[in-house]
């Protein structure tokens, strides 16, 4: 059966819709939900910052789908790298050479901060957590990881072990040897202080842990440099240079999981770029091929690649590397530099934080806007002075239940804008193509359904 091509504006025939419908429903296990519950919308087509669903409904993509679209849909560039590599070599086993692996990691290693040379490819953001949490034991001969307590860095097993995330319960029991730490969660302090009189004491936390556990059996720090799904909390400056230094005195490696933030998502290549620190490994995926094809990878700094000169690498995988994911990668990454993206993230990012901050004056149901670039988060709150949150944190049933938070969401949809919301947290991260009417069009529709929200509030 031929793929139905659709184009904006004209609506799938009736019976290709009911038929991709049936499927879904009878076939299909989606994650992260209850399928009962479930409610599918076709996707049907998109072009730069915009997709159509089966109806011919435009939407704008305030979230590049699950933070990974950076370049939009249908990216020229990246589409012809893919086809031109499926007719020249479509696979080859991880054991060989091929000039797409070889080219994206000499790519990926010109980009990286300080000396993070060599790369390991897997096939998303989780396994390259799980390979980077890997190598840090094997290098080191300790086990122990120190995480944070609303970190996400995957769904794999071992990377849900290391994740303060709730949705972690899916694995435990989980992988011996992980220990949680305090966020740098300046809004919502967990040690009640204030910035910058607290002294940083969330980073020298993390040094009392390491004392705690031995530091000899300590192995790495793992981090999402600026976290992603749960808050988009971005550490004051002085975060990581202090990090940095504890991890060094007592030899445990630094791991910036950069999955999300990554790949110009915050004006610069790689959140860690904004505090001039480099990391022992850092784990990517999403931007690095703009979710065009599958793959993840592991930036690793000279000192821990020379301990595999000598010692086996004891991980991999079938499709490590796979040839059509790194001709996406050459060609995404060409992209980013040549068509000046990186830059436009941040100056995207500056208009969107300065229309975010009087939203949020406007609404007495936004305690708080915050992230970097393309990366934005509102907090919503039942009362601002109190900062009591609107939906708690860790809600029992669907996360969609409250009436203000979906409502909200709902509101969005119907006037044309995607973007997802997570408890009392309502997500944003355009792709770094959008226009800047587009832009423009989707604060608008945002600022009005976040009266939805305001409904709910106990106190201005």
């Amino acid at each position: 059966m031929r793929p139905v091509v659709q184009r904006q504006g004209q609506p799938l025939p009736e019976a290709v819709a009911s038929r991709i419908l049936e499927d879904d429903r009878r076939h299909l296990l989606h994650s992260w939900s209850a399928q009962k519950s479930r409610r599918a919308t076709i996707i049907a087509g998109g072009q730069g910052a915009v997709f159509w669903d089966a109806e011919g409904k435009r939407y704008l993509d305030f979230a590049s789908q699950l933070v990974n679209l950076n370049l939009g849909f249908g990216h020229p560039r990246v589409v012809e790298a893919i086809q031109a590599q499926a007719a020249e070599l479509c696979y080859v086993a991880p054991e060989f050479a091929n000039a797409q692996r070889g080219r994206l990691a000499r790519a990926v290693a010109e980009v990286t901060p300080g000396d993070l040379n060599r790369v390991f490819f897997t096939t998303g953001g989780a396994t390259a957590n799980e390979a980077a949490i890997r190598m840090a034991r094997l290098a080191t001969g300790r086990q122990k990881v120190i995480t944070r307590r609303r970190s996400y860095h995957g769904a794999t097993a071992g990377a849900l072990s290391v994740s303060g995330d709730p949705r972690r319960r899916g694995a435990e029991p989980g992988v011996w040897g992980t220990v949680v730490a305090e966020d740098p969660f300046c809004y919502r302090c967990p040690f009640g202080l204030t910035y910058p009189s607290c002294g940083m004491h969330c980073a020298d936390h993390i040094g009392e842990i390491i004392e705690f556990e031995d530091p000899d059996t300590v192995a790495a720090v793992i981090v999402e440099t600026i976290t992603g799904s749960n808050a988009r909390i971005v550490p004051p400056p002085e975060y990581y240079p202090r990090l940095r230094e504890i991890c060094d005195r007592y030899g445990v490696l630094l791991i910036c999981d950069e999955v999300m933030a990554g790949f110009g998502r915050t004006g610069r290549w790689f959140a860690i770029d904004h505090y001039g620190v480099t990391p022992d490994l850092m784990s990517l995926g999403k931007g690095i091929t703009s979710g065009y094809v599958p793959l993840g990878a592991v930036a690793v700094s000279d000192r821990v690649a020379s301990y595999f000169e000598t010692n086996v690498l004891l991980t991999g995988a079938t499709y490590s590397g796979h040839p059509l994911a790194c001709a996406a990668g050459v060609a995404t990454l060409a992209a980013y530099q040549e068509e000046g993206l990186i830059e436009r993230a941040r100056v995207l990012g500056d208009r969107l934080f300065a229309r975010l901050d009087a939203i949020k004056q406007r609404h007495p149901a936004v305690g708080d806007v915050r992230g970097r670039g393309l990366f934005a988060c509102i907090e919503l709150v039942g009362d601002r002075k109190t900062r009591e949150p609107l939906v708690p944190w860790t809600p029992r049933g669907s996360r969609e239940a409250h009436p203000a938070v979906a409502g909200t969401i709902r509101a969005m949809r119907e006037r044309g804008v995607y973007a997802y919301a997570k408890w009392n947290l309502l997500m944003l991260a355009p792709p770094f193509v959008i226009t800047d009417a587009e832009l423009e069009e989707g604060l608008g529709v945002i600022d009005e359904a976040l009266a939805t929200a305001d409904r709910h509030v106990t106190a201005a």
